[in-house]
């Protein structure tokens, strides 16, 4: 009987045996803006009877003591990240919330005015807070909506929404392959959320005091990242917060 070899394998490619295709951490693509949008720290109570000063029509109320300690958090959570410029909105309690990050990394913030709070017409000044904790017909036809704009005197969700997206825009035409922190509101942060992943209008309200949100813009395509990280603040939350 005739013996037959058994073949011998294909001898493996060396340099095929040497690529390897790992998994990786995200990556902006070149001529985008890394935008980490930061909430303020709590801000002081409503009292019913004592609204808060305005500027430009808008309440300005400064931060509660726990807003300070949340921007102190704030600050040293992104003191270690490559940060290129700050930007806070014409409201006090957006300065405060920065001063910590500010001074750690040297940098002087810029004003955006066009980020600042939704405007809330006749429930300005800390009386949204009240109505809501009322459950006032009118916040929770504005709720079921899902349009600041049911407010009388409101700003509309569009209306927030188109100001906050035009000076992301101008953010990003100054900073291309930079990386920018940018302390507003609840409810702007709300409205850029929304906008970058088509959600509902009211999809994304409800950010916590003090938290990080990252935006990644490339001219007209936004990339959430990230959205209401507290990790710095210690834990999740387990109550809801006013939103404004």
């Amino acid at each position: 009987m005739t013996e037959h070899a058994e073949p011998s394998p294909p001898s493996a490619d060396p340099a095929s045996a040497a690529v390897e295709h790992r998994q990786t951490r995200y990556a902006p693509l070149p001529g985008s803006t890394e935008i980490l949008l930061v909430r303020h720290g709590e801000s002081a109570p409503f009292r019913p009877g004592e609204p808060f000063a305005l500027l430009d029509g808008h309440g300005d109320p400064p931060l509660a003591p726990g807003g300070v300690v949340q921007a102190e958090a704030v600050g040293r959570r992104l003191s270690t990240e490559e940060i290129h410029a700050i930007y806070v909105t014409s409201l006090q309690r957006t300065h405060q919330t920065a001063a910590p990050l500010a001074s750690a990394l040297g940098l002087t913030p810029r004003v955006e005015p066009d980020l600042r709070e939704i405007f809330l017409g006749e429930w300005e000044g800390g009386r949204l807070r009240q109505m809501a904790a009322e459950n006032h017909p009118t916040y929770l036809r504005m709720q079921q909506e899902q349009d600041w704009g049911v407010i009388p005197g409101a700003e509309s969700f569009a209306e927030l929404t188109r100001r906050c997206v035009a000076a992301i825009e101008r953010i990003h035409a100054a900073h291309p392959d930079e990386r920018v922190a940018v302390v507003v509101h609840g409810g702007v942060i709300g409205a850029l959320c929304a906008h970058a992943t088509g959600a509902r209008p009211f999809a994304f309200n409800g950010a916590d005091n003090g938290s990080v949100h990252h935006l990644v813009v490339l001219g007209a395509e936004w990339k959430l990242r990230c959205f209401n990280d507290t990790s710095h603040l210690g834990g999740f939350s387990s109550a809801g917060q006013a939103m404004t």
